[in-house]
Formats: structure tokens, sequence, C-alpha cells
């Protein structure tokens, strides 16, 4: 081989090589830009999350707080204003006559097992008529006033 096919030679080696290192520093300065990108994105998107989160979450609870409120509330005033209709109805449907409108009567059914009231959990035996320890329901009403409230009479009555 001639001199100058091999100084071309070694030419084109020297040549590759620096391209080959050119090539690999853009690569690395690449990958370093991507890894600041990342980072930089990481940053940007959680301090937009929290953002976003905590604006979301306020304008939810303002939004959902004032129509809970009134929900709860009007489901208390029901159960406050129905009370003495089911503890009239429930104990005829249970068949303990002896409860009928009676504040005690708790008629819930827990496992098999009905709990009838706090004095009497498994109703007054049988046999007996009425409840020594029966106290009338007392109908109370936010609209009326303590002297319009009606009750449903003495044991006398039933």
């Amino acid at each position: 081989m001639n001199e100058w096919q091999k100084d071309w030679s070694e030419m084109l080696d020297t040549m590759a090589g620096h391209i080959g290192d050119f090539f690999a520093e853009v690569a690395q300065d690449m990958t370093e830009v991507a890894e600041t990108f990342i980072v930089l994105s990481e940053e940007v998107s959680t301090q937009l999350n929290n953002v976003f989160t905590d604006e979301i979450e306020q304008y939810v609870t303002e939004l959902v707080s004032p129509v809970l409120e009134a929900y709860f509330g009007i489901e208390s005033m029901v159960g406050e204003a129905t009370q003495p209709v089911f503890q009239t109805v429930d104990p005829l449907l249970k068949q303990h006559l002896g409860c009928v409108g009676c504040r005690h009567f708790h008629g819930q059914v827990y496992g098999d097992t009905l709990l009838v009231c706090g004095m009497h959990p498994y109703g007054i035996g049988e046999g007996v008529e009425t409840c020594p320890d029966k106290e009338m329901t007392v109908w109370k009403s936010p609209g009326f006033s303590s002297e319009n409230q009606f009750s449903f009479g003495s044991d006398e009555d039933w």
C-alpha cells in the first residue's frame, strides 16, 4: 500500500473517531437536557396539581356544604316530626299493642332480634295488657307552642 493511502486511511479513522466523540457529546448533552426538562416538568406538574386540587376542593366544599347541611337538617326535622307516628304505627305492625304510643318504643331489629324498648327489650310479658313503664308520646312540632302540643292520651284510653 502506498503512503498516501495509509495517510488517507489514518485520516478517515481519526475523522470517524472525532465524529463518534462529537455524537457521544451531543447525546450526553441531550440526555442532560431531557433530564432537566423532566425534573422541571415534574415540579410544574406538582405545583399545578396542588393549585388546582386546592381550588377544586374549595369550590366543591363551598358548593356541597350548604346542600349537605340542608339535607341533614331536613332529615333530623323529619325524624323528629315522624317519631310519634312510628311509635304509634310500628307497635301495631309488630304485634306489641301495649306499646302503642309509648315514647320508649324502639322497634328496631338487630340481627334476628327485635328490641322493643329500653324498659322491656323483648316486650311486656304474655297476658299483661298494660305496661307499668309506659309514657305516652307527646307530639312536638316547631310550629306549636307548649300549650298546643298533642298527646295520645293515657293508658286507659287504649
